[in-house]
């Protein structure tokens, strides 16, 4: 089964946590704090292997977490980073954010990777806090958190030539003739559901891939049928090849089948029209198809090149086959324009989040959120009176206290973070 599009979740490792620990050596007084740092929580990776060409695994794992980084050590040992999370992707792969839609990597070629979900820091031990004033300190971290986002994926064929054309005009069968590939072919009506790959072969050593693509109707650009599913796979290829039917057997006009294929791929993006054309004038040896051609041609002004062809006797494909691999010759690879930022740092401006919103759940209880503060709070060892002191001191300092005292908060009132409630001391 072909898979080209699933949505995904993914969890980066949380950082170990660290730990209070002191040097209890004979000889040694007053050792002082040496609890190690956790180690960092793995990332997740995603990587580019040439040997797939479906997203089938996703199909049956639509969950991928790393694991966590090991806890810190006494003796200001340090825990055990993680390893990250490597999972293979076929090239064509794009990654993007479901929450916000961005695009979060483009993966094109071999070996190519990209950090999906990264991993959350270690927690500092009681040995990174110690001071002259606070000479031994009994506070340390738990570990970040690890990223956490829900992703889609979606696989865009790396095709040199996308077949293009209405459904049932041959493109299937063409495919089966030029390639090896074997796609579904019939007598009766029916429209490639998922695409098909093949690699062409000229007599003098040259070879492009070749992707039959499902078969195009009105509104495609608007997701009706197939629509984006197919439109997506004809963003990479460098040529369309449009497969007429020049005889007309299922009553359609040839040239008005051609004007609305460009008149949806113009639809879905304005770029396709820059790449180069060649129409395939199929089932030529079926009745009629000498007067549609002239009236074709004639029709066309001569706007994109026109070879006349027989999928099925196979006429006329040698001639096909070495103009196409010609046009491939003069056409340069197309490159997706994340892909031209790559060796160059670009800054872009991003808004801060707010660090906490604060609410009024029905009960009356003060509701304090936002990621960031929800992030020191899970960072924090609430088992030990210094790091709650610490929290606090961090609190204040991010105003939210004084944000507290505008809601009308007063001495004594509940606030809830999380599942954790705590009073407000004014």
């Amino acid at each position: 089964m072909f898979v080209d599009q699933v949505k995904v979740y993914v969890k980066a490792g949380d950082g170990g946590d660290g730990i209070a620990a002191y040097r209890r050596e004979i000889y040694v007084p007053k050792g002082g704090p040496a609890g190690g740092d956790g180690g960092n929580g793995g990332d997740v990776i995603f990587k580019v292997d040439e040997g797939l060409n479906t997203l089938m695994d996703f199909r049956y794992n639509r969950h991928y977490k790393a694991k966590r980084g090991e806890n810190g050590m006494s003796k200001n040992k340090h825990g055990k980073n993680a390893v990250p999370l490597v999972v293979n992707v076929p090239p064509g792969t794009t990654v993007s954010d479901e929450d916000t839609g961005e695009v979060i990597a483009d993966l094109t070629d071999h070996d190519q990777e990209a950090v999906i979900a990264r991993g959350g820091r270690g927690g500092r031990g009681n040995s990174r806090f110690a001071s002259a004033r606070n000479p031994a300190p009994e506070l340390s971290e738990n570990g970040e958190p690890g990223q956490e986002r829900n992703i889609k994926v979606e696989l865009k064929l790396l095709a040199d030539v996308g077949l293009i054309g209405f459904p049932s005009a041959g493109k299937s069968t063409l495919l089966s003739v030029v390639s090896a590939a074997k796609p579904k072919t019939a007598e009766y009506h029916f429209t490639t559901l998922t695409p098909n790959l093949g690699v062409v072969d000229t007599d003098d050593q040259r070879s492009f891939v070749i992707a039959d693509l499902p078969g195009l109707i009105e509104g495609a650009h608007e997701g009706i049928g197939l629509g984006h599913q197919f439109l997506r796979h004809v963003e990479r290829t460098r040529v369309m090849l449009h497969v007429l039917d020049m005889a007309g057997i299922e009553g359609r006009d040839p040239y008005d089948d051609f004007v609305k294929i460009n008149r949806e791929l113009k639809e879905y993006d304005a770029k396709l029209m820059e790449r180069p054309q060649i129409i395939a004038a199929n089932k030529m040896d079926m009745p009629g198809a000498e007067e549609n051609l002239h009236e074709f041609k004639r029709k066309l002004e001569g706007e994109v090149p026109v070879y006349t062809i027989s999928a099925l006797t196979r006429e006329g494909l040698r001639e096909l086959i070495y103009a196409v691999a010609d046009v491939l010759d003069r056409t340069p690879r197309q490159t997706q324009e994340i892909d031209e930022v790559d060796e160059k740092v670009v800054y872009r401006y991003q808004k801060d989040e707010t660090p906490f919103t604060i609410t009024r759940d029905s009960d009356g209880i003060f509701v304090l959120s936002g990621a960031r503060v929800e992030k020191l709070f899970k960072m924090t060892d609430f088992t030990k009176d210094e790091s709650v002191q610490r929290f606090a001191r961090q609190l204040r300092g991010m105003g939210v206290d004084e944000a507290l005292r505008k809601r009308g908060a007063s001495d004594g009132d509940i606030i809830r973070l999380n599942d954790f409630e705590f009073e407000f001391i004014d």
